[in-house]
């Protein structure tokens, strides 16, 4: 199973206003929607980080280079991209005349924080921090304008800023893989059975679970720590129902 970590860097939305607080910004305001700045991506399992940018390649030659990916992704790791990373690629592919890419299945990390534990903050920074993984780079909102004006020095720190989230991105997917419950099944993609979260074959037996009909053997993966059930095996049958006429 292909799995591919995922990135982007957008511009803000640009808007004549006249105030600074509780605005109210009508459509006939804005100057620009914003766009994809810039990506990054790895495939899961190797080292190699790549990226592009509307700096480096044309802005269409960009998406096409991302959209190449996500048709190759057996499922896509991402933080918070299911609300705001996939949804604003598939808006550019819409407007630049791109058919959707091949699916995939989606894994976002920050709805695994939110679902499955307490942070005080569920931010990527704060999130990696807790979990001894390092910090983001420290920049600011000058770093996206600078960028957008082409300034090649801006373009150099926002390529370091976006594969070094990548990073750290991958960091917290590994110390959160056992606790994600809706992961994509490495089972579909081989034919013995193995860890559905990490493809791992090194497991123990621990128990039974049961369901109202049925009873699986329980087992726990020893490389990361996920909790599965394999094939059912045969549990009281169901009592026969008889009806009267």
């Amino acid at each position: 199973m292909r799995l591919l970590l995922l990135d982007i860097e957008t511009s803000p939305l640009t808007a004549h206003v006249w105030g600074l607080w509780d605005q109210n910004i009508g459509l006939n305001q804005i100057l620009d929607t914003g766009r994809v700045l810039c990506w990054s991506a790895m495939w899961y399992g190797t080292s190699k980080i790549m990226f592009d940018s509307g700096y480096k390649s044309s802005h269409r030659d960009m998406l096409q280079g991302v959209h190449n990916l996500l048709s190759e992704a057996d499922a896509v790791i991402h933080y918070n991209g299911s609300k705001f990373d996939i949804p604003v690629l598939a808006k550019e592919f819409l407007l630049n005349g791109m058919t959707p890419p091949s699916p995939f299945k989606q894994i976002d990390l920050c709805q695994v924080a939110k679902r499955q534990f307490r942070f005080p903050s569920n931010k990527l920074d704060f999130i990696a921090q807790e979990l001894g993984l390092g910090k983001k780079r420290k920049t600011d909102h000058q770093l996206w304008i600078d960028c957008m004006n082409n300034v090649p020095k801006a373009w150099k720190e926002m390529e370091a800023y976006n594969k070094h989230d990548v990073k750290l991105l991958e960091g917290v997917y590994v110390k959160l893989l056992p606790w994600i419950k809706n992961h994509a099944n490495h089972n579909l993609y081989g034919k013995t059975q193995v860890c559905p979260n990490c493809g791992g074959n090194h497991y123990q037996c621990r128990g039974t679970a049961t369901t109202s009909a049925l009873r699986y053997p329980r087992f726990q993966c020893t490389d990361c720590g996920t909790w599965f059930r394999g094939t059912p095996s045969q549990g009281p049958k169901p009592k026969e129902k008889f009806y009267s006429l």
